[in-house]
C-alpha cells in the first residue's frame, strides 16, 4: 500500500514538474493589442438616394405590360404552296397537291375599330389570315396595304366590340438607355414581355434602307409585328428583326420605329399607298479609302457627294462638299439619322437644314420632292423621270430617261435615251418601270422601247 502510494506521488510530482517546463520554455504568450485610432473618413455625395435601391428597383412594369398585352394580337398565315415535283407532274404536266404551310406572329391594334399594324413579313403570299387576341377570341382578317421597304403591313378585323389598342408614341425623342418592354407571341407563347433598354437609334442594317430602334430586349421568331413601347405604354416600335447565327435572340433586337410605322399606316389609309418625300441627295460610306482620304470618317454630320438633278435639295441650293448637321429639331451623327427622320415626311413637306459650307454655319429650307430617279430590278438600269424641257426636247409626254447603265449592259447604246415600253407596255414614270422591270425574268425575253436624242424609236431584245 505504502508502495503504491509513493508511485503515486512521483507521477503527481513528475506531471507538475513537466506542464511547468512546457509553459515556461515552450508556449508563446497571445496579446490582444486594442488603439484608440479613429477610423478614416471619407466624404460622400450628399445626393439623397431610394430605399428601394437600384434604379432597375424603382421602374415599375406592370401598367405598361397590363396596357399591352391586350393590344397585341397573334397572328396565323396560311399560304398554300405546291409540293416536291414528281415524275408523274414532270413527263405528263399532272399537278401535285398544294399545301397548306403556317406561319405565325404578332400585331398591333392600332384603333378599337380593328385596325392591326403588323410586318409585311408576317402576312406576306397570304391565303388566309386569322388573328387571335388576348382572350382568346379569332377573327379573319384582311390586308389593307403593305410597304415592303419598311416591312410594315396593315390589317383589318370586323367586330361589333370596341377593342383595345395603342397609341403612337414619338419615337424621335426616346433615349438610349431607356427602359422599354417587347410584348408579342413567340414560339406561339401568346401575351409574352420581355423587357430591356433602348440600345442604340437610327441603327442600319447590311443591305437594308431603313433605321431601327436597338434594344436589348429578347425577341423571339413570332415576335415579329408585336409591340415594343415605354413604360407609360407608348407604342414606340414595331419589333421586326434579331441579328443571330442560331435564328434566335443572342441580345440584339431591332423595331421599326413608331413614327415611321405611323406614317406609313396613315399613308396607306390615305392614299392606299405610301407617299415618300425625296430630298435628293447621296452620301459617302465613311468605312472606304475615299471618305478617309477626304477627311469625311472622322466627321460629325451627313457628307453630301452628290445631290440630284431636278430634287428638292438641288432647288434649295444644297451643294456637294456640304455637311449636314441637323434636319428640324433632330442632329445628325450619321445618314441613317437623317434618313430615319426623312421616313415620315411626305412630298411637299418643308424641313429646315442646318449645315456647314466650307466652315461657315447656315440654315436652309428644303422642300421634298417625290422620288424623281431610281434603279431598275433585275437589270439594274438607273432611270428618272422627264421635265417639262425633257419632255420637249425628246418629243413625248411619257417615259423615263436613263441616267446610268451597269457594267453588263454598256455594250448596248442606252445612255440618254428614254424608255418608252417594256414588252410593249408603256412606261409613263419610274414607278410603272420599276413594276414592269420587275416582271422581267432572267431566263425569258424582254423587249424594251425607247426614244434617242434624234426622236427615233429603237427597239432591243435582251435575253
Amino acid at each position: 500500500m505504502k508502495r503504491i502510494a509513493s508511485l503515486f506521488l512521483v507521477a503527481l510530482f513528475a506531471g507538475a514538474l513537466t506542464l511547468g517546463a512546457y509553459k515556461l520554455f515552450f508556449e508563446q504568450p497571445n496579446y490582444v493589442v486594442t488603439a484608440n485610432d479613429q477610423m478614416p473618413v471619407f466624404k460622400t455625395s450628399s445626393t439623397p438616394t431610394s430605399f428601394k435601391g437600384a434604379g432597375i428597383n424603382e421602374v415599375d412594369f406592370t401598367n405598361a405590360a397590363e396596357t399591352t398585352v391586350n393590344a397585341v394580337v397573334h397572328v396565323k398565315n396560311v399560304t398554300m404552296s405546291k409540293g416536291r415535283s414528281s415524275l408523274a407532274e414532270f413527263f405528263y404536266g399532272s399537278e401535285s397537291a398544294q399545301r397548306p404551310q403556317v406561319g405565325t406572329g404578332s400585331g398591333v391594334i392600332i384603333s378599337p375599330d380593328g385596325y392591326i399594324v403588323t410586318n409585311n413579313h408576317v402576312i406576306a403570299k397570304a391565303n388566309q389570315l386569322k388573328v387571335t387576341l388576348n382572350n382568346n377570341r379569332t377573327y379573319d382578317a384582311e390586308v389593307v396595304g403593305t410597304d415592303p421597304n419598311t416591312d410594315i403591313a396593315l390589317i383589318k378585323i370586323e367586330t361589333d366590340k370596341g377593342l383595345p389598342y395603342l397609341a403612337f408614341g414619338d419615337s424621335d425623342h426616346i433615349k438610349i438607355g431607356e427602359w422599354v418592354l417587347a410584348v408579342g407571341n413567340p414560339f406561339n407563347l401568346t401575351s409574352t414581355v420581355t423587357a430591356g433598354i433602348v440600345s442604340a437609334k437610327a441603327r442600319a442594317l447590311a443591305r437594308v434602307d431603313q433605321s431601327f430602334i436597338q434594344t436589348d430586349a429578347a425577341v423571339n421568331p413570332g415576335n415579329s409585328g408585336g409591340a415594343l413601347v415605354n413604360t407609360n405604354g407608348d407604342l414606340i416600335g414595331i419589333n421586326t428583326a434579331i441579328t443571330s447565327q442560331t435564328g434566335s435572340y443572342v441580345g440584339y433586337s431591332f423595331a421599326v420605329p413608331s413614327n415611321i410605322a405611323k406614317k406609313v399606316v396613315e399613308d396607306i389609309m390615305e392614299f392606299g399607298m405610301v407617299q415618300k418625300g425625296i430630298l435628293g441627295i447621296n452620301s459617302i460610306n465613311v468605312n472606304t479609302p475615299y471618305a478617309r482620304e477626304k477627311g469625311i470618317s472622322e466627321i460629325q454630320g451627313v457628307y453630301v457627294d452628290i445631290v440630284a438633278e431636278d430634287s428638292g435639295a438641288e432647288d434649295a441650293n444644297i451643294q456637294s462638299g456640304d455637311i449636314i448637321k441637323q434636319v428640324d429639331n433632330i442632329k445628325v451623327k450619321k445618314f441613317a439619322d437623317l434618313t430615319g427622320y426623312l421616313s415620315t415626311k411626305r412630298p411637299g413637306d418643308e424641313v429646315s437644314l442646318a449645315i456647314e459650307r466650307d466652315g461657315d454655319q447656315m440654315t436652309i429650307p428644303v422642300t421634298l420632292k417625290e422620288r424623281q430617279s431610281l434603279v431598275l430590278p433585275v437589270m439594274g438600269i438607273v432611270v428618272k423621270n422627264l421635265n417639262e424641257d425633257e419632255k420637249k426636247y425628246y418629243k413625248t409626254k411619257k417615259g423615263v430617261k436613263i441616267t446610268g447603265v451597269p457594267e453588263s449592259y454598256r455594250g448596248y447604246p442606252l445612255d440618254d435615251k428614254v424608255i418608252i415600253a417594256v414588252d410593249d407596255q408603256e412606261v409613263e414614270n419610274i414607278e410603272d418601270a420599276r413594276k414592269l422591270f420587275a416582271k422581267i425574268s432572267r431566263y425569258g425575253r424582254t423587249s424594251i422601247t425607247v426614244i434617242s436624242k434624234d426622236g427615233e424609236k429603237e427597239r432591243f431584245i435582251f435575253q
